[in-house]
């Protein structure tokens, strides 16, 4: 055998144990990212206060999990009706109905990814108590006591929460009216709800530094927080989104649903917010075609509006439900 052969083969040989190490990598890391993004069950890495700082890009991550643990555990001590119910697949929803002594509205709250309706919105539960919302705060599916293996991002809990609004509307014995909120990936179930055809008595939605497609913020998370490029795992994500999704991950977005929607909207977010843009906001902003309003937050990092400008979003959401209560859709 000659000498050239004898290295060609001997290369090709390595080449090719190369290349089936970097496929196997890749369908490893394939796994991981799906099993992180939509899985019930988390990744014990991806649980480490250090590893969400990666994923999110805060910095002040730890502190105001501190605070929010606080809160969380304040509100769920406060009396609630535990409500189930069953979703358009057969998975069972849970959700938790705190009435206020003096009702003025329904809100249906959404909790973001990987979080807790006690978590995202403990801090600013006793707002909405003393000023007249009885919330319904749902649990997402794939998420605390709900049922099923996998979260949607969106393009299933839309759903979900359209069957939560119709629960509370018709519980609504006094016909108070109705609003829809959500954060993070709460708030962008609550913007692609808005294409449903809703009940007359929802007057309004409030979302909360929402994304505008699972694709967009997958994209942006890999791309820009984990440094990975999302166009070499971008095939494998849409192939396990339509086995067990049975959608694809690009297949619907907020501002395909807010170009129908007819309920006023006021869009909140933060400018530091590295997990997702605020320009995902202004996009969603652009495209919807009711009424809406919008309120940036300078400074706030993802989820974190609330803390940093109190007396601003609470003062921006007592003059939206003032503007909005009672008008019919």
């Amino acid at each position: 055998m000659k000498k050239s052969t004898k290295t060609l083969l001997v290369a090709t040989g390595v080449l090719g144990v190369m290349t089936t190490a970097a496929i196997v990598a890749y369908n490893k890391t394939s796994k991981a990212l799906m099993k992180l993004a939509l899985h019930r069950e988390q990744p014990k890495v991806a649980m480490s206060d250090k590893s969400k700082e990666i994923l999110t890009g805060s910095k002040e991550l730890s502190e105001l999990l501190n605070k929010m643990m606080e809160a969380s555990a304040k509100l769920e001590e406060a009396e609630c009706e535990t409500v189930e119910l069953t979703a358009h697949d057969g998975i069972k929803l849970v959700g938790h109905f705190r009435p206020a002594r003096d009702p003025k509205r329904i809100i249906v709250a959404m909790h973001g990814w990987r979080s807790g309706w006690s978590m995202d919105f403990g801090m600013i539960s006793d707002f909405y108590y003393e000023n007249g919302c009885s919330v319904l705060y749902a649990e997402q599916r794939a998420q605390g006591e709900s049922g099923g293996d996998y979260m949607g991002f969106g393009l299933l809990e839309r759903y979900d929460c359209y069957d939560w609004v119709k629960w509370a509307d018709e519980h609504n014995t006094y016909k108070l009216p109705i609003y829809l909120a959500g954060i993070s990936m709460g708030a962008s179930t609550v913007l692609m709800t808005s294409s449903f055809d809703l009940p007359e008595s929802v007057c309004g939605i409030m979302a909360d530094c929402g994304y505008t497609s699972p694709h967009d913020i997958w994209k942006h998370v890999a791309e820009n927080n984990l440094h990975i490029p999302y166009s070499i795992y971008s095939g494998t994500v849409k192939d396990f989104c339509e086995k067990n999704l049975q959608i694809a991950p690009d297949a619907y977005s907020c501002p395909e649903a807010l170009k129908t929607c007819r309920v006023p909207v006021i869009f909140v977010h933060g400018t530091d917010d590295k997990f997702v843009p605020v320009e995902m906001t202004y996009e969603n902003y652009k495209a919807c075609a009711s009424p809406k309003k919008l309120f940036i937050v300078p400074g706030a990092e993802h989820g974190t509006s609330y803390l940093v400008d109190k007396e601003g979003y609470e003062e921006a959401m007592l003059e939206f439900w003032q503007d909005n209560d009672g008008v019919i859709i």
